[in-house]
């Protein structure tokens, strides 16, 4: 389940809760506010790792067929 960070205006804190993606966003604080909080937008980092992750997972895109030096010569 994903890790939300919401913030009440009302009091200006700061929190997380685990809830599934299908569910509705809070509403209320723990400070008693209802109405007051608002989901907070997370950076995400991704990270690729290891030797080659694009020449060996991404075919070669060719603008044209007849002038494409990806295919096959006939042998």
């Amino acid at each position: 389940m994903p890790t939300y960070v919401y913030e009440c205006s009302a009091c200006a804190q700061t929190f997380e809760a685990e809830q599934r993606m299908t569910e509705s966003p809070l509403t209320s604080c723990a400070c008693g506010s209802e109405g007051t909080v608002k989901r907070i937008i997370q950076p995400v980092s991704v990270s690729f790792s290891g030797g080659g992750f694009y020449v060996n997972d991404a075919a070669p895109s060719c603008p044209t067929p007849d002038s494409c030096a990806c295919k096959s010569e006939p042998s």
